[in-house]
């Protein structure tokens, strides 16, 4: 490979020269101007994962998600319908709520206490001069829908117009588990030192997995290899990997749950993979011994052995369901090189803590895999940092990695060209 030539090259000049199957330059995970990009172009464009219903079981519950210089509101309004809105108050521009999450009857400025419904409806503005119209001064309002539980943004004017089509064809694999009628058992930020494409990128292989001694006890390791690039190392747990995948299919075929691999990638602007897939030992869980972390499944099923329905959505989510809880991960980008991975536990309504799941049994798998992957986020971030670096070939294994930088290309490329 020739390294590109100009160090000075402009956002425009490194995206066309972006050379396939291999990692990209570094200012794409260092530059802040690349960061400005990539909120305008990704984050501004398409539907970005932010929360569960289950964070909002009641009317007036709220969550506010940051997007670079966005602010966001999701909230449930009184009729129980999903709204969201620009954070941002319609007199001066205030930040409306400061805190994270929480509950409110209305939606209150704390600078000068213009008041607006859960419905976005400006109710009250003190001292306006006679003939102002509180109908033009409603919240902004942003896109959100559901898919099966999982809440869904998007800031643009006009979203992106697969998105019906890709909730269609993931619903019936997610509507089983019955996300909606959740509740969360735990809910862990973790900052990554890390631009949020290498968090992405990293979940998107398995090439170091082998970092990750909790996750591996009932996940296996052959995930994307081929029969052409197993290693022989890896032969034993292929074999087994084999045969628990035939008896997966036969009892999904029995219980009607969709199985087979949906994969698009690159080829959309809404990029998806969804599987349902083996799990080693007992097959049931992300636990030591494979077996379920909660006794009250999530869904009605009649067995816990279902292995795990996976899927991952571009730009910034990816999800694991068991029979027993499901796992939500989110990456919301904070700077060039910090990233905010938001991971969500979901169990059963009637789950108690203490009876039904142990809770640190519950997170230990996921919590450890995510500590391990922020140390490696960080220390390919600190590389890429260093004159020496130059974007490296990807392994075949790495395929989902280079399907997402071709995406993301694409997506960049797309918008500069609008």
């Amino acid at each position: 490979m020739t390294a590109f030539p100009d160090i000075a090259a402009t956002p425009a000049e490194l995206i066309d020269h972006r050379a396939v199957g291999r990692s990209l330059e570094a200012p794409f995970y260092t530059s802040p101007e690349f960061f400005d990009l990539d909120v305008a172009a990704i984050f501004a464009e398409h539907w970005i994962f932010v929360a569960t219903e289950a964070e909002l079981p009641e009317p007036g519950d709220y969550v506010t998600i940051t997007l670079g210089s966005y602010s966001i509101v999701v909230v449930r309004d009184d009729d129980e319908n999903l709204r969201s809105f620009h954070n941002i108050c319609r007199h001066r521009g205030a930040r409306i709520l400061e805190q994270e999450r929480g509950s409110v009857g209305n939606i209150v400025c704390g600078y000068h206490k213009w008041t607006y419904g859960t419905d976005g409806t400006l109710l009250h503005a003190p001292s306006q001069p006679q003939g102002f119209d509180p109908g033009c001064f409603g919240l902004k309002p942003v896109h959100v829908r559901s898919v099966a539980g999982l809440v869904f943004v998007c800031l643009a004017e006009r979203p992106p117009s697969d998105f019906p089509d890709v909730a269609a064809r993931i619903e019936p694999y997610l509507l089983p588990h019955q996300l909606r009628g959740a509740k969360v058992a735990a809910q862990i930020d973790v900052v990554e030192e890390g631009n949020w494409k290498l968090v992405m990128e990293n979940n998107r292989e398995c090439y170091h997995c082998d970092g990750h001694p909790e996750l591996l006890r009932s996940f296996f390791p052959t995930y994307g290899y081929t029969e052409e690039n197993l290693p022989p190392r890896l032969r034993p747990a292929h074999e087994r990997y084999l045969q628990v995948d035939a008896e997966l299919r036969q009892t999904c075929q029995r219980l009607g749950l969709p199985y087979e691999l949906i994969e698009e990638l690159d080829n959309r602007a809404t990029g998806f993979r969804i599987q349902r897939d083996a799990l080693n030992l007992a097959g049931e869980s992300f636990t030591a011994d494979g077996k379920v972390a909660c006794r009250t499944l999530l869904g009605d099923f009649p067995t816990p052995r279902l292995g795990h329905l996976a899927l991952h959505l571009q730009p910034n989510s990816w999800f694991h369901f068991v029979s027993d809880h499901a796992i939500t991960f989110a990456v919301l980008p904070l700077a060039a090189d910090r990233t905010l991975l938001r991971t969500t536990w979901l169990v059963h309504p009637d789950a108690e803590a203490g009876v039904d799941y142990d809770l640190d049994v519950l997170l230990a798998v996921w919590t450890a895999t995510n500590e391990q992957d922020a140390e490696l986020v960080g220390r390919a971030q600190r590389g890429i940092g260093s004159p020496a670096y130059e974007p490296g070939p990807y392994a075949p294994t790495e395929y989902q990695v280079e399907a997402f930088c071709n995406w993301y290309i694409t997506r960049l490329r797309a918008h500069l060209t609008r």
